[in-house]
């Protein structure tokens, strides 16, 4: 049995470094998108995926993947953003299990209204608080991590 390697004092503090300003991130965008779009992170996050993707649409199990949620979590999401016509799901022609989700019109117009407001939270948030070079090195290793875990 190997010895536990406990954090020293400069690894602690990236930790709780990390853990803070991750949730207190996450919560300012999540509090800006339900005020300003009524919105959840989530649904603007499928939102933003859909966008991009080619033909406005996605299967749900690429999509759950993609954003890194569970696909009963996503099922929900899409629900809610298919109540208010943002988002719609199809039957996939070649495989009975399988669904897309697809962006509307009236999804994109929303998309469209909210990214303003969404972007100077995550500058007010986070981009901002950082110059460039805190910034690369916040890329590079926070890039590094996803890819290992990955």
């Amino acid at each position: 049995m190997t010895a536990t390697r406990w954090l020293d004092e400069q690894e602690m503090a990236a930790w709780q470094g990390f853990l803070e300003a991750s949730h207190r991130v996450e919560r300012r965008l999540e509090q800006q998108l339900k005020d300003e779009a009524g919105l959840s992170h989530t649904q603007y996050e499928v939102l933003v995926l859909l966008s991009t993707a080619p033909d406005n649409e996605i299967r749900m199990t690429e999509l759950a993947h993609a954003l890194i949620t569970s696909k009963s979590g996503l099922t929900y999401q899409v629900g809610q953003l298919e109540k208010r016509g943002l988002v719609r799901r199809r039957s996939c022609p070649t495989d009975v299990r399988g669904v897309f989700a697809a962006l509307t019109d009236q999804g994109r117009e929303t998309l469209r209204q909210a990214a303003p407001g969404h972007v100077a939270a995550v500058r007010e948030a986070l981009i901002d608080v950082l110059d460039r070079t805190e910034l690369a090195v916040l890329a590079e290793g926070l890039g590094r991590v996803g890819r290992r875990l990955r």
